[in-house]
């Protein structure tokens, strides 16, 4: 939570602003959770498809970092003051930076049948392997673009993504079941 007395500089409107949510009814664009009434936010302003002017899309702070990097830290870096936790977002948002293709992380999950191609080796995902969810981000919506096996991720990414990426990425998953895949997780970068 941020008070108002939190101050950003006025260019920073140019792409996209951090500020305490007005309300409780915005929605993160990249996970769907409810942004809380103060809970600090990013919004960015981006060509509405739907009219004239701009729409903002709202952002939980950690979901920017890790699905936006690239307007992320550009408005991180021409704020008045500092963050809250500036340097751990800071840090999340810069791997995506060096290596795009890790912000189209949507979810981590198991696969409901085994019809679905790994899109980096092009072999099928077993029926309930693991397999990490992609979308890319064009016209302000997160559209889906396929799947890939754990143990491609390295070769796809073109890095192999710190743990923490992956599995927050499960958020839907029981405890058991992430646990299970932390352990797939490890098996996979040896």
């Amino acid at each position: 939570m941020v008070d108002e007395t939190t101050t950003f500089r006025e260019d920073a409107a140019m792409s996209g602003v951090v500020e305490p949510a007005a309300s409780g009814r915005a929605k993160c664009r990249a996970c769907g959770g409810k942004i809380e009434k103060g809970e600090l936010r990013f919004g960015e302003k981006l060509p509405n498809p739907f009219g004239d002017g701009e729409a903002s899309y709202w952002f939980h702070m950690d979901c920017a970092a890790y699905r936006r990097p690239e307007p992320f830290l550009e408005v991180l870096g021409i704020q008045a003051e500092a963050l809250p936790e500036q340097e751990r977002l800071e840090a999340i948002a810069k791997p995506g930076l060096e290596h795009p293709r890790l912000s189209r992380v949507a979810r981590l999950e198991r696969a409901p049948s085994g019809r679905a191609r790994c899109r980096q080796c092009r072999e099928a995902i077993a029926k309930d392997g693991f397999r990490i969810a992609l979308e890319i981000f064009q016209e302000g919506r997160f559209d889906p673009i396929g799947f890939i096996h754990l143990e491609c991720q390295a070769d796809y990414f073109g890095v192999r993504a710190e743990p923490e990426r992956i599995l927050r990425a499960g958020k839907g998953l029981s405890e058991a079941v992430r646990q299970e895949a932390a352990t797939a997780l490890l098996k996979a970068s040896e």
